[in-house]
């Protein structure tokens, strides 16, 4: 198992609820999301709305181990988890009529992480 490295407390707590729900429930995307978060702070993910304009398709659900920027346009509604969003990311994914979930609720919702993209 990694170390964690992140100092920030809600960070460390969503590493080992991904690690603990990944183990519970057998499943790989979660711990997966926890590694690409336990990374250093160097290697975080940041992602634009263009790229996931590009990458997706009318109503998917896409989850991010990072940051989603607000740089770019989106023409369709995806449902997007992430550990943070830029205010002005929110808003645009928003417009479209998509949501912005934490990466919690998105394990509420989907226990087994079915059809669930991961860009980064």
């Amino acid at each position: 198992m990694k170390k964690v490295r992140a100092t920030n407390p809600e960070l460390i707590k969503l590493i080992r609820l991904l690690r603990k729900k990944s183990q519970e429930s057998e499943v790989e995307i979660w711990y997966y999301i926890a590694d690409r978060l336990s990374s250093s702070r160097r290697r975080y993910i940041t992602v634009n709305v263009s790229r996931l304009n590009r990458y997706t398709k009318e109503g998917e659900t896409v989850a991010v181990p990072g940051k989603v920027l607000g740089a770019g346009k989106i023409n369709h509604s995806i449902n997007v988890a992430a550990f943070a969003f830029s205010d002005q990311a929110r808003s645009k994914i928003l417009k479209a009529k998509g949501k912005c979930l934490t990466i919690p609720d998105l394990m509420k919702k989907n226990p087994k992480g079915a059809d669930v993209k991961v860009l980064g």
